[in-house]
């Protein structure tokens, strides 16, 4: 072989290596995009370098691994579903307590599935592995849940933070537990006047011409007549 050759191959050689190093920690940021979704964003932007998001995640990756997660048996999904609609009912007469209810109850259930539960950012770290799609979500519903505890918070909001739980309580569950949508909290507004050619028309059916003449001359029973 000649030197020539052998310096072709060597260069051939350094440019395969090149390329599979460029290569993995691409396919390895692929999947981990894909997999925390908005919460890579999110870590990228809070941390010091896109390397050390990316070590935390894959740390996160390690940690939820070690974890003993249990599925819910039937009864206790029923069990969940049954009580996720009695917050949904509540929230009609008093959303503020239908939020601190959808709070605890979230806390419950992320516990009965094996999740640590006793700091909120730990508990949102190992949910992310598994639950990136409804993460961000939960971490809106959980400030305005803190919001509310301070007499900060709108109806309105109360109303998303209902929602934002729910997405998390269908992503736990497995299926949609009860319809999206909280009711509307009750109102006491005045009800509009129907008019009165309307009342008419809608609440006393037209009497034939005769028989309103009889009834406006003759008071008395007609059959005296």
């Amino acid at each position: 072989m000649s030197p020539t050759q052998i310096v072709v191959i060597v260069l051939v050689v350094l440019l395969i290596a090149a390329a599979v190093a460029l290569a993995v920690p691409a396919s390895r940021r692929r999947q981990l995009r894909r997999r925390f979704g908005p919460e890579y964003d999110r870590l990228v932007a809070e941390r010091a370098s896109r390397s050390e998001a990316e070590k935390e995640l894959r740390d996160r990756e390690r940690r939820h691994a070690e974890l003993t997660l249990t599925p819910l048996s039937p009864e206790s999904r029923a069990r969940y579903t049954a009580a996720w609609e009695e917050v949904q009912l509540r929230f009609v007469d008093t959303p503020a307590e239908a939020v601190g209810e959808a709070d605890a109850l979230v806390a419950r259930l992320v516990a009965e599935r094996g999740y640590p539960t006793g700091d909120f950012d730990e508990q949102a770290a190992h949910l992310s592995v598994a639950h990136a799609r409804t993460l961000t979500r939960y971490r809106e519903a959980h400030e305005i849940h803190l919001r509310n505890e301070r007499g900060e918070a709108s109806t309105e909001e109360l109303r998303q933070a209902v929602v934002h739980y729910r997405a998390l309580v269908a992503d736990l569950l497995g299926t949609e537990p009860v319809p999206a949508q909280p009711s509307t909290p009750h109102r006491t507004e005045p009800v509009a006047a129907q008019p009165p050619a309307q009342r008419t028309k809608t609440e006393t059916p037209a009497q034939p011409p005769a028989q309103r003449r009889t009834e406006t001359e003759t008071p008395h029973d007609v059959t005296s007549r």
